[in-house]
């Protein structure tokens, strides 16, 4: 793989060359570009060499050169289930989801009861907008064989590896969650928001015992996840309404305890991956890269949009997802 960042005209040309792409941009940009073997997002916010930026007139581009071939798919809410049937065999898939979208609401609620989900690497992002945009733009997907975009869809990349090729995804989380005397958090119902919860078995208005803790909704809540943890990010306290909203979904009955500060995101990252990242296809999040202050910082050698959400066979929030294909020829 490589990744690159480029004009709109040096990415028509490598467009124009039959290249394997998946590129985020800025929507009009997007829109610009020839047909070709490309999905895109919407994304301004980007991880690059020199750190991180905000750009409207760059395109974010992984050349998938380990692929032999591409099949693109577009996928509404009632389709999306049907994920896996596209599999190829020894292949890898790139899935994009606009945010705030019914199929973005699907996939985050549904999508670990998927039928063989969990058969092929899984890895994609969640497309956005400028920050000053939410609610007045809708972030999108491309689908480049046919140049549409889609603002309630996903658009998914089946990438067809050689026998030599194997590919693998992993996730970076710097959060933890808080020790066994930080309160512990249960939702009756899964959903992006909640009125109540239980907090050590008591149930509460969950949006007066945020404000009236005066706990930093810059840590997610997390989550042990069969192993791994997960956070969910807080959108929003409404107090008035009684109501807090996530940017991925609470499940019922998981145990969640909000996360330990991070003191440097920056040297966090560049720590946990030792180096790495460099030839990989990866995201990170728009909320790492907002409260971490990632403009102009590098999170070790790890380039690529900053998204709503990230994608590792699951929807994350605040992690750090990646993917590697290795050929041993």
């Amino acid at each position: 793989m490589k990744n690159m960042l480029l004009t709109v005209a040096e990415t028509a040309a490598l467009i124009e060359t039959g290249a394997i792409l998946s590129l985020a941009a800025d929507p009009d940009l997007l829109a610009s570009l020839p047909k070709g073997n490309w999905i895109g997002g919407s994304s301004v916010y980007f991880l690059t060499d020199e750190g991180g930026a905000m750009l409207r007139n760059r395109v974010f581009c992984t050349q998938f050169s380990d692929a032999s071939h591409a099949d693109i798919e577009v996928l509404s809410a009632q389709t999306l289930p049907n994920l896996a049937q596209g599999y190829v065999a020894n292949g890898a898939k790139v899935l994009l989801i606009p945010a705030f979208s019914a199929a973005h609401e699907e996939f985050a609620l549904n999508s670990q009861t998927y039928t063989d989900l969990f058969n092929q690497p899984l890895m994609g992002w969640v497309a956005g907008v400028h920050l000053d945009d939410v609610g007045r733009k809708a972030p999108m997907v491309f689908n480049g064989q046919t140049g549409q975009s889609h603002e309630n869809e996903a658009v998914a990349m089946y990438l067809t590896l050689p026998s030599t090729a194997h590919a693998t995804i992993d996730i970076v989380n710097l959060f933890q969650p808080g020790n066994a005397e930080s309160p512990s958090f249960q939702f009756e119902t899964s959903g992006f928001g909640a009125s109540t919860a239980k907090v050590n078995g008591q149930s509460v208005n969950l949006a007066e015992y945020i404000e009236d803790n005066a706990l930093d909704i810059r840590l997610p809540l997390v989550a042990d996840y069969g192993g791994a943890m997960v956070n969910v990010a807080i959108r929003a306290v409404d107090r008035q309404a009684g109501h807090v909203s996530f940017f991925a979904p609470v499940v019922a009955g998981v145990s969640y305890r909000q996360a330990r500060p991070v003191a440097d995101y920056a040297a966090s990252f560049a720590q946990e991956t030792q180096g790495a990242g460099a030839g990989e296809y990866a995201c990170n999040c728009i909320l790492n890269y907002v409260y971490g202050e990632l403009e102009g910082k590098t999170t070790g050698a790890f380039t690529g949009p900053a998204t709503f959400g990230e994608i590792a066979y699951m929807l994350l929030n605040q992690t750090l997802v990646r993917l590697d294909i290795q050929n041993a020829a």
